[in-house]
């Protein structure tokens, strides 16, 4: 990915934890690393196909200074927020975040922090096996546009699939959706409980019916567990109604852990069937 550059802005602006920072403000110097490609503003000479460096300098001016934080942890995030909801060509940006007069009683060149968020790749599967299935799946896709910091590209159809795991109960309605967020997994996977929880999910039987189900199966190609989140989701390439709707939105996406691609997985499983 190319890279574009803003390196050492000073801003004037009234952040800090004591009141006297925030009366009298003080001077910070913001850096950027923007993540964008510019091939096709260098081919076509047309700046709208790049980021207009000038006018973001002022933008990023005025919105450091429209509020004043407490930590330059909040300010460097929000930041990156603003860029990121405004500025479409952006897929990453890096802040580094000076703070030279910070006031600690001693010398010092300044004390700086840096972040860097990205919009992430993301593929959740939904099922619901209770109550109008297709209205739940179409509902919770719905509840997660509410959220700015997820943007709903792609959607499979929905499928009727029979139980997994547990076969005494009614079929499932399946979908897969891609997003990208610049949450990390872990806020993300909050947000989903919390949909689950808000339409009535009931965790009863494992593998048991369900109003919603909604798993992270993919995050970009993170390869992550511990007692809260698990990726890639575990045993999807055992289960067609993943698969299934997943290979119509991302046939080619490579499993980070077995290196094979979603429809060669599916078509794996159609084989030993």
């Amino acid at each position: 990915m190319d890279k574009l550059y803003l390196k050492d802005v000073e801003i004037f602006a009234n952040h800090g934890v004591f009141q006297e920072e925030k009366n009298l403000g003080q001077k910070f110097i913001l850096s950027l690393e923007l993540d964008v490609d510019l091939r096709e503003a260098a081919v076509t000479g047309d700046l709208n196909k790049s980021v207009h460096y000038g006018e973001l300098c002022h933008n990023i001016e005025r919105e450091f200074q429209k509020e004043s934080y407490d930590l330059i942890e909040t300010a460097a995030e929000k930041i990156a927020e603003y860029i990121l909801y405004n500025y479409n060509l952006v897929n990453g940006v890096k802040i580094l975040l000076k703070k030279p007069w910070a006031p600690i009683g001693r010398h010092l060149d300044t004390a700086a922090i840096e972040i860097y968020r990205k919009w992430h790749k993301c593929y959740i599967a939904l099922g619901s096996n209770i109550g109008d299935r297709e209205y739940n799946i179409k509902t919770a896709i719905e509840r997660l546009k509410e959220f700015k910091e997820i943007k709903v590209k792609k959607i499979s159809n929905i499928i009727e699939t029979e139980p997994w795991g547990y076969e005494n109960q009614d079929s499932f309605k399946n979908a897969a959706i891609e997003i990208e967020t610049f949450l990390n997994p872990k806020e993300l996977m909050s947000i989903l409980l919390d949909i689950e929880k808000d339409m009535k999910r009931e965790r009863v039987i494992r593998w048991g019916p369900r109003t919603i189900d909604l798993d992270i199966i993919f995050f970009d190609d993170y390869i992550t567990s511990d007692d809260y989140i698990t990726i890639p989701h575990p045993r999807m390439e055992e289960r067609e109604f993943v698969l299934g709707p997943l290979n119509e939105i991302a046939p080619n996406f490579i499993h980070p852990l077995s290196k094979k691609r979603v429809f060669k997985m599916l078509e794996e499983i159609k084989k030993n069937k």
